[in-house]
């Protein structure tokens, strides 16, 4: 029974790829979606407004279609026809006496949106910030390692059960967190139109029915036909291969924002100016992180995790249904990726190479803690995020992922067995 539900919940994570641009199609042949908006906030820093400023939106052509004046916090917006390119132009005219826009930047700016999507434009007004103080930067910047190596963390736990408890490691980790990320999305802004805290619990729920429907209907069979660990690994990288085409299939390759917590304020605290949805995302993967920590230590599903990814023969003759304790580990799994996705996804924006581009940092923080590890994983995703965001304090951006690698070489010449590993003999 168990395994036609997991299939039942496979073949529903793939209709909802299928229906899911009829569904939109749909709302905009009935006029029920929303309307496609370019728009924008005119401001200097975080507390200095223009107000009166005209914003001109015009076709390829030329054709003018909109125009809109700034209000007292600096907000402007047009809407569009449909989807396509515009030509937004900022009046420099308008603007306050001894303000205009930096050098190096133009006035008109070409946006592309999609239909029934909402595109913020940004015009580069007033003179360039200056410098930050460098302990200031380096606070913030510690902030934003400690974001982001959470979020990583969110995923990295998943992969490196699913490795504890059946010996796989799963190439196509990165597809799920991208499809969590994109399921969100089309509730958030395309079908349901529902609130993306909404959202992020339905995604939990189809992930993770995804993820127990490739256990049970496809790696269970494999493995009871003595497929060997190199076999399962390449079955993993053709998912990724397939995953990422058919998302960027029904997605598109464009990155899209969520519809809610794009526009923040930034609070202040000390030296760290934050937004509500970091400090929320933050709190929420701390929550969801203990809740985990106490689940594998205290109860007996943690118990019997623990000793399936010790010894999965000597679990299984103690009475412990190792198939069952994997099915949830793979369910598990995928919903942390899942949500891992949607949180990576509120951070930047949304494509279908989302996954695909923290799966290398994913695998560093699973070897960095140790293989099979949960609680290795969070310290070395932690430690992954942490010298990826410090690093830019003295290297270019660009250059940012080349540190955590460096570190991962050298922590494991050290100690090949990782931070939280067990030394094991092989052969």
């Amino acid at each position: 029974m168990r395994r036609w539900f997991a299939l039942a919940g496979l073949l529903l994570s793939l209709t909802l790829f299928w229906v899911g641009p009829a569904l939109a199609q749909s709302d905009s042949d009935t006029g029920g979606s929303q309307p496609t908006v370019l728009e924008g906030t005119l401001r200097l820093g975080f507390d200095q407004f223009f107000a009166g400023v005209e914003i001109t939106v015009a076709d390829q052509l030329g054709t003018r279609i909109g125009q809109a004046v700034t209000d007292a916090q600096g907000q402007w917006s047009v809407m569009v026809p449909g989807a396509g390119t515009y030509r937004v132009t900022l009046d420099e005219s308008t603007l306050p006496d001894g303000i205009g826009l930096r050098e190096g930047f133009e006035s008109t700016i070409e946006a592309a949106v999609t239909e029934g999507a909402s595109r913020a434009v940004v015009f580069a007004v007033g003179d360039a910030p200056k410098g930050t103080p460098f302990g200031e930067r380096a606070a913030q910047t510690v902030f934003n390692g400690l974001k982001f190596g959470l979020i990583i963390a969110m995923s990295a736990i998943g992969l490196s059960l699913i490795y504890g408890t059946t010996g796989l490691v799963n190439f196509a980790h990165g597809e799920l967190v991208t499809f969590g990320a994109v399921i969100a999305w089309y509730f958030n802004s395309s079908w349901g139109e529902l609130n993306l805290i909404a959202a992020a619990v339905v995604t939990m729920i189809v992930c993770g029915m995804l993820g127990a429907g490739l256990e049970t209907g496809l790696f269970r069979p494999l493995r009871r036909r003595r497929l060997g660990i190199f076999q399962l690994v390449v079955v993993t990288i053709g998912l990724s291969l397939l995953g990422r085409q058919v998302i960027q299939l029904f997605f598109g390759a464009e990155p899209l924002p969520y519809t809610d917590f794009q526009v923040q304020e930034r609070w202040e605290f000390g030296p760290w100016a934050v937004t509500p949805r970091e400090l929320v995302t933050v709190a929420v993967i701390i929550a969801i992180l203990l809740v985990m920590g106490v689940m594998l230590q205290w109860t007996r599903f943690g118990k019997a995790t623990r000793a399936v990814s010790d010894n999965a023969s000597l679990a299984e003759a103690s009475g412990i249904n190792v198939n069952r304790v994997v099915l949830m580990v793979w369910a598990m799994g995928a919903a942390l990726a899942g949500l891992g996705g949607v949180f990576q996804g509120l951070d930047t924006d949304i494509d279908p190479f989302l996954g695909f581009q923290l799966l290398l940092l994913i695998f560093a923080g699973v070897e960095l803690g140790g293989l099979g590890t949960a609680f290795g994983a969070l310290a070395g995703s932690l430690i992954i995020g942490m010298s990826t965001e410090v690093s830019t304090l003295w290297i270019s951006p660009e250059l940012k992922f080349v540190v955590p690698l460096a570190a991962l070489i050298l922590v494991l010449l050290i100690r090949p067995q990782g931070l939280f590993g067990i030394k094991a003999r092989v052969g």
